[in-house]
């Protein structure tokens, strides 16, 4: 293989001491090329400035070479690597510059100049990728915009002529060419320009003239090329889609669609008046039992009973609990509540009414939020109800303080509530059913046959726990 040397000797132009200068980088390129992933070469200038010979190459270890042999000892031409010749010559580096290899693949080179201490430019180091895949890409953009050319002057151009545009388009279809005057517009657009009062002829018209002026030159610049609008005549509302056609950067022309929306307008709006028709209807239910929950507490006052007390005590709470989920519906207009809002409500209320008044009781709630829907939330609402007021009145009967914990889980299809006291404790584990009182009994009966899910009691030596699982599958949980 014929050395650095040599052929700097010669075809090349430059001294020993740059021959050794060379050199010394050029044990350096195997690294480079790894490096970068990238073929490396360095060339030197010829007594011809038109080529460049290639006196060091370095295929990467790292990635593909473009190359399948060496080229060391051939030259680069400036027709087809512009960029070595024009750094040699000036001593100024090229980044991202494109070129044609000596294998005719298309490449993208990054040139840097070498020089010697007195500044002169001995060499240039090179790395070159593949760039076939862009330059691909690029003349697909070229190819679809030169396409967008040919159909903005194909409308044009059936504008402009007598042909018909096919009249089976359910939209409106309007063009209107550099002067903004109007040139075609099928039976669709007429027909709905006539039923917002356009009476007169549309083709040969300004688009200005229409619409209000929406369609003004200064606001076609305002936008871009493109207006989109819902525009409301009376009881009728049209989509309105303007687009400008360019060619170099002029505007030739433009096309409008107009489209009839008024039953979908219509729709949205029943729709809108239905929500706050249930948000009033769940606003009014929610007084309605905060009104009931009055007027049993006035009963309740006027009793001298303890035992009739706490009935008329656990059956406002129960009330309660209903009216706070109706309380979120009302103001959400959501089929969909979140229950750890629920709870947080419903303990502090429950509390503040069943502890005595020298009892000082602490909920805490941890674990996700929980979404279910208002049926399923209000018998959820319900039993932990039931479970708090089990608590104050049995945990903690004794007891001046307690704390209650009540922890949400969510395990794939499945959701779990826990409620923990360090009460008294239940003194039995597993069924309601064969122990324990009537509001337990009920607790459980609604989970099972309202949430379709378990419920687990258990004594843990220094309180209860209780736990009720229920499947989530349906359900945005």
């Amino acid at each position: 293989m014929t050395s650095i040397e040599q052929l700097c000797r010669k075809y090349s132009t430059i001294s020993t001491e740059d021959i050794r200068r060379i050199e010394d980088l050029a044990a350096y390129l195997q690294l480079f090329a790894d490096i970068s992933q990238a073929d490396v070469f360095i060339d030197c200038p010829c007594m011809d400035k038109s080529v460049a010979l290639i006196v060091a190459q370095a295929h990467p270890s790292t990635a593909k070479s473009l190359y399948n042999k060496s080229l060391v000892g051939q030259f680069a031409h400036v027709n087809n690597e512009p960029a070595v010749l024009f750094s040699l010559l000036s001593g100024k580096p090229v980044m991202g510059s494109r070129g044609v290899s000596q294998e005719n693949v298309v490449m993208q080179q990054n040139v840097v100049p070498i020089k010697n201490p007195a500044g002169e430019t001995i060499g240039v180091l090179i790395v070159e990728k593949d760039s076939s895949e862009q330059v691909e890409q690029e003349k697909n953009v070229e190819m679809l915009i030169e396409t967008t050319e040919h159909l903005s002057e194909t409308l044009m151009q059936v504008a402009m002529s007598e042909s018909q545009i096919p009249s089976l388009m359910h939209e409106g279809f309007i063009l209107f060419d550099y002067r903004r005057v109007i040139t075609y517009a099928n039976a669709r657009a007429y027909e709905l320009l006539k039923l917002i009062g356009y009476e007169y002829p549309v083709k040969g018209q300004l688009i200005d003239r229409f619409f209000f002026g929406k369609f003004a030159k200064e606001n076609f610049e305002q936008h871009g090329g493109m207006i989109f609008e819902d525009i409301q005549f009376g009881n009728m509302c049209l989509q309105v889609k303007a687009v400008s056609i360019f060619r170099d950067q002029n505007v030739v022309g433009g096309v409008i669609l107009l489209r009839d929306i008024s039953e979908l307008k219509e729709k949205e709006k029943q729709l809108m008046i239905k929500s706050a028709v249930i948000k009033e209807i769940h606003h009014r239910v929610k007084n309605n039992l905060q009104t009931i929950a009055s007027l049993l507490r006035l009963q309740m006052r006027r009793s001298n009973s303890p035992e009739l007390e706490k009935v008329y005590r656990e059956s406002i709470n129960r009330i309660n609990s209903i009216a706070v989920i109706h309380e979120f519906l009302a103001q959400g207009g959501l089929e969909m509540i979140d229950f750890k809002e629920i709870i947080e409500r419903l303990s502090k209320t429950i509390v503040s009414s069943m502890a005595r008044p020298e009892q000082t009781i602490h909920v805490t709630i941890t674990g996700e939020g929980m979404l279910l829907p208002s049926d399923k939330a209000t018998t959820l609402a319900l039993i932990v109800n039931e479970l708090i007021q089990n608590c104050i009145i049995h945990a903690f009967r004794e007891r001046t303080n307690g704390s209650i914990a009540i922890v949400l889980g969510k395990y794939d299809q499945i959701a779990s509530i826990q409620i923990i006291d360090d009460g008294v404790g239940i003194g039995f584990v597993g069924s309601t059913l064969k122990n324990g009182h009537l509001g337990l009994k009920i607790v459980e009966t609604l989970v099972r046959e309202d949430l379709e899910g378990v419920l687990e009691f258990e004594d843990t030596g220094h309180g209860t726990e209780i736990t009720i699982t229920f499947p989530t599958k349906g359900l945005e949980v």
